[in-house]
C-alpha cells in the first residue's frame, strides 16, 4: 500500500505583504488573484540593452522601491492574457519572495501597473500546492512577521 503524503497548505489573504530579497525590496504589497496564472510586478521603462534587460520599479510609498533600476541578465519573454482578455508579450524574470519567514522562487513579468492599487499580483501559478485562499484574510504573514520582531 502506497502512503500518500499530505500537503499542508498555509493560509494566505487576499492582501499581503512580501520580501523580495534579491531585488532589495521588503514589504511590498501583495495582490493575491486566483484568477490570474501569472504573477506580474509593476514597472516601467522595460528596455534591453547589449542582452540586459532593465526596468524602473515603481511605488510612491516605498521610496527605497520608488524609480529603482533593476538589470537583470537573466530572463525570457512570455505572452500573457490580461483580465480584459487582451494578450501581451511580457518580460519575465526569476526572482525570490518570501511569505511566512520562507524563501520561494517565483517568476514575475514585467507589466505597468500603474492603474492598479497593488504594485505585485500573485497568480495561481505561485499559489498552486503552496497556499490556500482565505478571501476573508489580510495580511496574515505581514502580521506573523511584524509579530516575530517584537519577541
Amino acid at each position: 500500500m502506497t502512503e500518500k503524503k499530505e500537503i499542508i497548505k498555509k493560509v494566505i489573504g487576499r492582501v499581503d505583504k512580501a520580501d523580495f530579497p534579491s531585488l532589495k525590496l521588503e514589504n511590498i504589497d501583495i495582490k493575491i488573484d486566483t484568477g490570474a496564472f501569472t504573477s506580474s510586478i509593476h514597472c516601467r521603462n522595460v528596455k534591453v540593452e547589449n542582452n540586459y534587460l532593465k526596468c524602473t520599479f515603481l511605488d510612491e510609498e516605498h521610496p527605497n522601491y520608488h524609480e529603482k533600476e533593476f538589470t537583470f541578465d537573466t530572463y525570457d519573454v512570455r505572452v500573457v492574457r490580461s483580465s480584459n482578455g487582451e494578450t501581451q508579450t511580457r518580460y519575465r524574470i526569476l526572482t525570490e519572495i518570501i511569505l511566512f519567514k520562507k524563501s520561494y522562487p517565483i517568476f514575475l513579468t514585467l507589466s505597468d501597473r500603474g492603474e492598479m492599487k497593488y504594485p505585485v499580483l500573485i497568480g495561481r501559478k505561485f499559489l498552486n500546492k503552496k497556499f490556500m485562499v482565505d478571501i476573508n484574510a489580510k495580511n496574515t504573514s505581514y502580521k506573523l512577521k511584524k509579530k516575530e520582531a517584537s519577541n
